[in-house]
């Protein structure tokens, strides 16, 4: 084989996303786009642009070309031609161009703004399956009016429900406290206390970090895969409390249960991630959010990524929330991070490319086809 054939395999696989939200279901104008190309939910400042970052070069050079301009067109021109395609249409071609082939995607962050899995399959023309967030199952449950007592045996009941259909489940207790919470199971008479408090407050989200736990133990209980976001995320993020070296006990209680631990996106963790899935059967990680952001660089921690783990227990994702031009990037970022490292160590002489195509195989499409049971579906 030449290196040819496997920059072809890579530019042509149709990957699975395993961890995906909605694009956007509506227009947004300039300040609201910009607002969603960074992870921070402050404004930004007047004297500077996101088009100015590594994720706004990236979107100028390999999302632009799509939309019928020149890579590394001018910001502005980019965004008068987007809003003259229309979100419809700017939606369909980055979809398109990415050739993601199957979407895991999770619901529970504003869904009203996003296309949910059946019309993210309309728009892209391909396979899309549900991933569930535990804490919105929750909140939406305490709107019907349940009360403490029966809290701890209606929420599995609802859950059940809920995921009748789906692949996998989310946590994002990462975000609402953070991964240095007490690993146990909390006793029911905890969990009906933390609700009674949590209701009578009013409060429409749940950082209760006893719920919390409850919330993740439920989730091992209804076996299926489990996602927790790990690292760089928004503002409600401590970051030094999302290592995910934080959740070692954690992991090891849940391993007698057989439920397989997904860590989401880990930067800059990506290295301790991928220890973590080397060291345990039921733990797997990828880099999807890191890669967007870090632009250019995403080659060094695609590379990183790669260094520990086996390769049976890295996926792909993209973290793509909102603008198309996310799960666009998800996907260009990626296959050229894996040319660009593949290919030099197959000229090197240190990789075969036999391996190197079964390698981006594994870590594209065939490892989450088996971790999430896709082909049994």
């Amino acid at each position: 084989m030449s290196t040819y054939d496997l920059a072809a395999v890579i530019d042509g696989l149709p990957l699975v996303d395993h961890h995906v939200h909605g694009a956007l279901a509506g227009e947004v104008d300039r300040p609201a786009l910009e607002l969603l190309l960074t992870e921070s939910d402050r404004p930004v400042p007047e004297w500077m642009t996101q088009f100015d970052s590594q994720l706004g070069f990236a979107i100028r050079r390999w999302c632009a070309p799509e939309l019928g301009l020149p890579a590394h067109a001018d910001a502005a021109d980019y965004v008068a031609r987007r809003e003259e395609l229309g979100p419809e249409e700017v939606t369909r071609r980055l979809l398109a161009a990415s050739g993601i082939g199957h979407y895991l995607v999770e619901t529970g962050y504003k869904g009203d703004e996003i296309l949910a899995p059946d019309e993210m399959a309309s728009a892209s023309g391909v396979r899309a399956d549900e991933v569930v967030r535990l804490e919105a199952v929750l909140e939406d449950l305490a709107r019907t009016g349940v009360g403490a007592a029966e809290l701890p045996s209606r929420f599995p009941e609802v859950l059940a429900e809920r995921t009748v259909d789906a692949v996998g489940l989310k946590s994002i207790v990462a975000y609402r406290y953070g991964f240095d919470f007490a690993p146990e199971r909390p006793s029911e008479a905890e969990v009906v206390a933390a609700a009674g408090n949590w209701l009578r407050s009013g409060a429409t989200r749940v950082d209760d970090p006893v719920l919390l736990r409850f919330l993740l133990w439920s989730g091992v209980d209804r076996d299926l895969p489990l996602q927790l976001h790990a690292g760089y995320g928004d503002p409600d993020v401590e970051l030094h409390r999302c290592d995910p070296l934080l959740l070692t006990r954690f992991i090891k209680l849940v391993e007698p249960s057989g439920v397989d631990l997904m860590l989401l996106h880990n930067y800059p963790f990506h290295r301790n991630a991928g220890y973590l899935a080397q060291v345990f059967p039921h733990v797997y990680f990828d880099v999807g959010l890191g890669v967007n952001y870090s632009g250019v660089r995403s080659s060094a921690v695609v590379a990183e990524s790669l260094e520990l783990a086996p390769f049976a227990k890295v996926l792909f994702s993209s973290d793509a929330w909102g603008p198309p031009e996310l799960h666009h990037l998800g996907a260009s970022l990626w296959r050229r991070a894996m040319r660009k490292t593949l290919s030099e160590w197959v000229e090197a002489g240190e990789w075969s490319e036999k391996d190197a195509i079964r390698v981006v195989r594994m870590i594209g499409r065939d490892n989450a086809r088996r971790v999430y049971r896709l082909d049994q579906r």
